[in-house]
């Protein structure tokens, strides 16, 4: 389980550093290098306040899963943070969502890859992807079943504007890391088994959050997404629109 510190402003420059070296331990444990895992700082409902002092800290990658609240905050931080979103993307925000992110961690279906590829088409843009993979089976989760998308894969890679870079998941909720490892196994076994099967890259594996990154980190997380032992638990966010219908 990850240690995780307090939440205060002052305090992120703080945990941090704790996360960062947790990612290095774990990546040597596993005889992995540290620079092969990239830290995605999940700031969805964190005020631009604190994102910044971890922009100051060194962090510069971000996570965002509200459109609204992401183009509220993103011209608030320093033009040299990077944002990847890790929502649920809706088909209607796909036109606002497709500049101001450089990576999305959760299509999770044919038809919203469709849609993006259309509108990024119309837009001149080239979107890099990850696919959801929902390999636990969870009926309260979204993402492909492993079975749907290994049928649907050669119809995604025949989109044009799009580039899969790799896959997610988010494992059920578990009060031990070490519950969650079975099913970032099955992520990666899926992975190479799609490389294998269509002759394909997929170098990303976005899994792990704050309580099992460091098990994500030992069966080859590529991306971990950490926001509470960054920035503490998600508060309402000040920058999110009482209009905003997500």
């Amino acid at each position: 389980m990850a240690v995780v510190g307090k939440f205060g402003v002052e305090d992120i420059a703080q945990n941090l550093a704790r996360v960062r070296t947790q990612i290095v331990e774990a990546a040597r444990t596993s005889g992995r290098s540290p620079e092969d895992v990239e830290l995605v700082a999940i700031s969805k409902t964190h005020e631009a306040e604190k994102v910044r002092a971890a922009f100051d800290a060194g962090q510069q990658l971000f996570g965002e899963s509200r459109i609204q609240e992401a183009r509220a905050k993103i011209p608030l931080l320093p033009s040299a943070a990077r944002w990847h979103f890790v929502g649920r993307l809706q088909r209607n925000k796909i036109r606002h969502a497709l500049p101001l992110f450089e990576l999305f961690h959760s299509i999770d279906s044919l038809e919203l890859a469709r849609d993006l590829n259309r509108v990024a088409e119309e837009e001149g843009l080239h979107p890099r992807v990850l696919l959801e993979i929902n390999v636990a089976g969870e009926g309260s989760k979204i993402g492909f079943a492993p079975v749907a998308l290994q049928s649907q894969m050669e119809a995604l890679l025949e989109l044009p504007r799009l580039t899969i870079e790799g896959v997610m998941t988010i494992p059920p909720l578990a009060a031990e890391a070490e519950a969650s490892r079975k099913h970032f196994v099955m992520l990666r076994d899926l992975r190479d088994q799609f490389v294998q099967q269509f002759q394909i890259t997929l170098p990303r594996l976005s899994m792990g959050m704050s309580g099992d990154f460091a098990v994500a980190i030992e069966e080859g997380a590529t991306l971990v997404r950490v926001g509470t032992a960054i920035f503490g638990k998600r508060t309402p966010a000040r920058l999110r629109a009482a209009t905003d219908p997500e």
